[in-house]
């Protein structure tokens, strides 16, 4: 219960008007680590509840110590803005029974107000490393700041804002408590939290595997069909909030105009997207005014939707860590979720190395009456598809049947899964 962790009643008031029942496991074991002083690194998967294992502390911390006039006393550092935007979202939401002030300092809207708010005086800056830097000459003073946090730090060190960082924490005073949050914890994490935090005690919850509340499936398909087949998929009114990640942003732009072509409600979150057109696809989202949300990688962080009941990878992540983030959008908390993956012969390295992580073989299936023809056969071994060789069609053949099936009597897909034998390509 969250009444054993320390907090006091004000902040348990707002924890339950919240609708946050018990406290998860990485904020069972940090909030009371922090409450007591020491540096931490947290390491917990996307959706396991990191923000308010160290939001809630902080809040505790900030309202028991005096201020010092104007500066900011706490100091919260993220990759994204979506990041940054949700954090503060928790923040007010967390600390409404408290007077404490705070400002998100993040790129893509006016500086004005947040240079205005810095100068009235806030408790906690929230920010990206970009826009914090370009504040820090003259609008940003830190040598008043207590509890700096690093917020999904793996992320920004793969965004390469390491040199930011360094910047950043040399103009923080030596006499503060650190708190370092990553879903991994790689030998980059382990290096930065050697110069950043003195004596940290380490708290890890579960692996970088997937959670065990989504339910993981692979859908081989030839990538000319991918499209064809989200939209098949689609025709299922159990996907009621679906996140597809698409790899580049123009292809996120072309599968939601097909998605809206097709008369299915759709937002795009891209970098190319103004600030405000990003805010209002994330908001249109979470009020369920668009069933689908078409983002890049820049989503994978920061996205904080209740009930988000499938992720679709379109294109398949090339890393693991990227699978981990991406389908950490649903099954969060004690939900349930699924992930569903487009699968092509490009992908299959990809596949094998996730495999090897989760320690088991993913479902692959197909779906029933979906025309699935194409110069493309279904790899046998594998499960996926790969251009035909000339030794197997000619230059002009369309499909493969299965060997020995007569043409009149081909019989219509079925779903597969990773203990059957696949069959040719429809």
């Amino acid at each position: 219960m969250f009444s054993t962790l320390g907090l006091s009643p004000e902040t348990l008031h707002s924890v339950h008007r919240a609708g946050y029942q018990k406290p998860t496991p990485i904020q069972s074991a940090a909030i009371p680590t922090i409450l007591d002083g020491h540096d931490l690194i947290g390491i917990a998967q996307t959706g396991t509840g990191k923000t308010a294992a160290f939001v809630l502390p902080l809040i505790e911390r900030l309202t028991k110590m005096p201020r010092n006039g104007k500066a900011p006393r706490a100091l919260i550092l993220a990759p994204t803005r979506e990041l940054a935007a949700q954090i503060d979202e928790a923040f007010i939401t967390l600390a409404r029974q408290h007077h404490l002030t705070r400002i998100a300092i993040f790129g893509g809207v006016s500086e004005q107000p947040q240079i205005a708010a810095l100068r009235r005086g806030v408790d906690v800056i929230i920010a990206t490393p970009g826009r914090l830097i370009d504040l820090m000459a003259r609008h940003a003073d830190l040598r008043s700041i207590k509890y700096a946090v690093l917020d999904e730090a793996d992320r920004m060190l793969d965004m390469g804002f390491l040199p930011q960082i360094r910047r950043i924490v040399d103009a923080l005073p030596k006499d503060r408590q650190t708190l370092l949050f990553s879903a991994t914890l790689s030998k980059e994490i382990e290096s930065i939290t050697k110069q950043f935090l003195r004596s940290p005690k380490l708290v890890e919850i579960g692996h970088r595997t997937p959670t065990s509340t989504v339910e993981h499936a692979l859908y081989p398909v030839a990538k000319a069909k991918k499209l064809d087949l989200l939209l098949q998929l689609l025709r299922d009114s159990k996907l009621e909030s679906v996140l597809v990640f698409s790899r580049t942003k123009h292809g996120a732009d072309k599968i939601a105009r097909k998605l809206m072509s097709a008369g299915i409600t759709t937002a795009t979150l891209h970098s190319n997207r103004s600030q405000n057109q990003r805010t209002a696809a994330l908001a249109a989202f979470k009020q369920s005014r668009v069933r689908v949300l078409v983002a890049t990688d820049i989503a994978a962080r920061g996205i904080d939707v209740a009930d988000i009941s499938h992720v679709i990878n379109f294109d398949f992540p090339p890393q693991p860590d990227d699978y981990v983030h991406r389908i950490g959008r649903t099954g969060r908390a004690s939900a349930t979720g699924d992930a569903i993956s487009f699968v092509t012969p490009d992908d299959e390295d990809s596949v094998r190395a996730l495999e090897r992580l989760m320690k088991r073989k993913i479902e692959r299936r197909t779906v029933p009456g979906f025309d699935y023809r194409e110069s493309t056969i279904v790899s046998v071994r594998t499960g996926f598809s790969r251009s035909p060789r000339p030794s197997e069609a000619g230059p002009h053949t369309r499909t493969m049947p299965r060997p020995g099936t007569p043409a009149s009597r081909r019989p219509s897909p079925k779903p597969t899964d990773s203990r059957k034998s696949a069959r040719w390509s429809r």
